[in-house]
């Protein structure tokens, strides 16, 4: 069942229904200021921080669900509605939400009027902006009053939603003609503010939430909204609100627009004041004369749509599936930038006051939006080697506003020192820029203690060399990949985290995953220092590669698999011998992707185990069997009842490196069949299953023991995004950033003709055309590039900023 369609050629998802199975979101924004809305108008913005500067109040897990966002009730005669359905929830004759790259358009019909929303961020300003057209589409006038409506979050997330003693007794405002300003805590330490305005004369505001909802009323019958009057009421303490009351009369078939600013300011210490206990406007007001008018705000999102366009040019592909070209041209790139943006912060599933920047989630990130924002990647990369400590390992967090790593989590997660290898290699590979390598980076962010970002890529590889236990494997920490598998925790007391909480020394556990990812990812490192002229530390760095897969060979082997672990007793994990839990695709993918047992047929015996016993209808799964009961040994993920999460949940971020193993191995049929499976655009036609969004990826869908089997959760921010279009655009389609060029390399469907792919890089157009008239699933024949044969399958960089043709003929 579908509840909505896609529109290629204006990079939209159109929903048809307000009643989706679940909220169904849109990022607004590029840089600083942030926002969610939902298909109903629903959600909140931030700048930077969604913890530490929330500018509007949202109730997570809130029933009825999804309630709060920037709601707009119109009212004609007795009868009031909202244009998104919620939240007064009162039938529409038509409604449609349009969700497009960085902006969503809300339009509903009732009794002949039609109000239709725009929402969004504009490309430069720390703003959200909402134009409101109204149409009279009767033969007769309409007297209308419109009433907006915002919550402002007293800044501190966590703290808004704590520390009410506190909190009920600090809201202010200050008005000012056709302008709310939200100023609690500015009187203090804070130097900024928010501000809710309309380009046009109001017959009232209100500004406390008490009076504008009245008693024991709730959002969808407000009391102003039901008397059809405002209070002009003044928050003084409680909760500060923010709503516009304006009468607006329409002739027959006449349309009007009005401009809504939600903004955010901050000024200089020095000039908090325009008057004791005002506060200075100057800033606030250029910026709402700047979007004062419908033809600036249409300047503005014109901006909006070329910014996108630009970026969504960088790859592209034409084939005859139209579901794989909308995934790899629109909506998998979209989300690669929205997970670079938030992390795994903020979402409808992560309410942004726990996790910050992930350095493990981060540096995977960067190789999903490297080829559109390389200088995003650079500073991000930067941020992240910034909160790494001199041993080699990270905090395994950091804020966002700070840049500086969260104490409360801390590090030693093991794998996470790699993944800074694997993020620069991507970056390197993409722009060419071995400069990165010289930069001096702090350890800790203390200004005093630096290196190189070389520095702090061979610390991150000998940190692995240096931390391994009895059979020569890397040990795993508080956790690798996998937080939920937790061999140091031994937690048996509730409310603990079984992140932070180790009851053992860290220096028996060793992770058979971290080894495969030190096989593939240490081999970066090599490629690197041999780049760079330093052949000794290659050759070492070398050795250490070698001896570790000589030591998964002997001793992370199970017989038809990779084994998972070995846990603090010394017992193996993820084996044939294990009473559950027998089989995890984590080492299945990534020791194939670092070379281990591919001239012996232990890869091509991994894979046959996988799709044998992790493979169901809607992707592979993470283990299998699932564990029945909690194993104080294995932590989290023996925690979750069976076909959930990490217990034998299908894990969308991890199918991908099966996808990439097969593809290795040349096994086209299998790596799309796996790719298909958990694509969005592929399971929209199952949206009453799925639940969430069909034009973006979800972290996890119920496994085959679970009951709920197809349902998803967790959507938008997850690694899937960056490692899916990694998977589909440098593995299956083949087309793979080096340090020396482009790879051409396809490992595709034996059915398929072809296809064609444009690419920027380093400067210049590549247009990719592959043929493979014998279908076969991999093997280039023969390469030409701008007409001339290639020997190999690499097209040099020519950096000219021209186009060059390149024909792939497999065979």
């Amino acid at each position: 069942m579908k509840f909505g369609f896609f529109d290629d050629v204006k990079r939209e998802y159109v929903i048809t229904t307000p009643q989706t199975p679940y909220p169904w979101i849109n990022y607004l924004g590029i840089s600083d200021f942030f926002s969610l809305i939902s298909n109903t108008a629903g959600g909140y913005c931030f700048y930077k921080d969604a913890r530490l500067r929330r500018i509007l109040r949202y109730r997570y897990n809130n029933v009825p669900l999804d309630n709060g966002g920037r709601y707009f009730y119109l009212r004609e005669g007795d009868d009031f509605w909202s244009p998104g359905w919620k939240p007064v929830k009162r039938g529409l004759t038509d409604y449609q939400c349009r969700h497009g790259m960085g902006y969503t358009i809300i339009r509903g019909v009732r009794n002949g009027l039609s109000a239709e929303v725009l929402y969004m961020v504009p490309v430069d300003a720390h703003c959200e902006i909402h134009k409101v057209t109204l149409t009279n589409t009767t033969d007769k006038p309409k007297k209308i009053t419109l009433f907006s409506f915002v919550e402002f979050c007293l800044w501190n997330a966590l703290d808004d939603m704590t520390n009410f003693q506190r909190n009920f007794s600090t809201g202010e405002v200050e008005i000012d003609g056709s302008t709310i300003y939200h100023k609690t805590e500015y009187r203090e330490r804070r130097n900024h503010f928010s501000f809710y305005t309309v380009n046009r004369p109001v017959a009232g505001f209100d500004t406390d939430r008490d009076s504008f909802v009245g008693k024991y009323n709730g959002f969808e019958n407000p009391e102003v909204v039901a008397d059809g009057k405002p209070k002009n009421s003044v928050a003084d303490s409680w909760s500060p609100v923010a709503s516009h009351c304006i009468n607006i009369t329409l002739d027959p078939k006449e349309s009007t627009e009005l401009v809504f600013v939600l903004g955010y300011v901050e000024n200089k210490v020095s000039e908090k004041w325009e008057a004791p206990g005002v506060i200075n406007k100057k800033n606030a007001r250029a910026l709402i004369e700047r979007f004062s008018t419908s033809a600036n705000v249409n300047k503005a999102f014109d901006d909006l749509k070329a910014y996108w366009d630009n970026l969504l040019s960088k790859y592209t592909i034409e084939s005859k599936d139209d579901k794989l070209n909308r995934m790899v041209n629109i909506w998998n790139q979209y989300q690669c930038i929205i997970t670079f943006n938030m992390s795994r912060s903020a979402s409808y599933f992560e309410s942004g006051i726990g996790r910050g920047m992930g350095f493990r989630d981060s540096n995977q990130d960067i190789a999903g939006f490297v080829h559109q924002l390389p200088e995003g990647a650079r500073q991000r990369i930067i941020d992240l080697a910034s909160t790494q400590f001199e041993d080699g390992g990270a905090y395994h967090q950091y804020q966002p506003l700070t840049k500086k790593g969260n104490n409360e989590i801390g590090g030693n997660f093991n794998d996470d020192p790699l993944w800074l290898i694997y993020a620069t290699a991507a970056y390197i590979k993409e722009t060419g820029d071995w400069k990165i390598l010289e930069t001096r980076v702090p350890y800790d962010n203390n200004p005093e203690r630096t290196g190189t970002l070389l520095d702090h890529l061979t610390k991150s590889f000998y940190h692995v060399v240096n931390n391994r236990g009895s059979h020569g494997l890397p040990l795993i920490g508080r956790a690798d990949w996998n937080d939920c598998l937790n061999l140091n925790c031994f937690s048996e007391t509730p409310d603990e985290s079984f992140q932070t909480c180790t009851n053992k020394d860290g220096k028996r556990a060793e992770s058979v995953f971290i080894a495969g990812m030190f096989t593939g990812i240490g081999k970066e490192y090599v490629n690197i220092l041999r780049h760079l002229g330093k052949e000794n530390e290659a050759g070492e760095a070398d050795k250490c590669i070698a001896e570790m897969k000589s030591v998964v060979e002997k001793h992370g082997w199970d017989g038809e698999w990779f084994l998972r672990a070995y846990d603090d007793g010394g017992n193996k994990v993820g084996s044939k011998d294990s009473p559950e839990g027998k089989i995890f695709i984590e080492p299945q993918g990534y020791c194939i992707m670092g070379g281990i047992g591919l001239e012996d047929g232990k890869a091509k015996k991994a894979l046959e185990s996988s799709r044998k016993y992790l493979d169901t209808p809607h992707g592979l799964v993470l283990i299998n069997p699932p564990y029945s009961k909690y194993y104080v040994n294995l932590g989290e993920i023996s925690s979750y009842p069976p076909g959930y999460k990490e217990n034998a949940g299908i894990f969308c971020h991890n199918n991908p490196w099966i996808i990439i193993a097969e593809a290795i191995l040349g096994e086209g049929d299998y790596a799309f069949d796996h790719y298909r499976k958990i694509a969005p655009a592929y399971r929209e036609e199952i949206s009453d299953v799925h639940r969430m969004e069909p034009y973006v990826y979800s972290q996890m869908i119920a496994g085959k023991d679970a009951r709920r089997h197809g349902e998803a959760k967790n959507s938008w921010l997850t690694g899937t995004a960056a490692w899916n279009f990694v998977a589909v655009s440098q593995w299956i389609l083949g087309i793979r950033p080096d340090f020396n060029g482009l790879i051409v390399d396809p490992c595709i469907p034996s059915d398929w003709n072809g296809f064609t792919v444009t690419r920027m890089f380093r400067g210049s157009k590549y247009i990719i055309t592959a043929k493979n008239p014998s279908h076969i699933c991999k093997g280039i024949k023969m390469l030409l590039v701008d007409g001339a044969e290639v020997k190999g399958n690499i097209v040099p960089v020519f950096a000219d900023g021209k186009e060059h043709k390149v024909e792939a003929i497999m065979g």
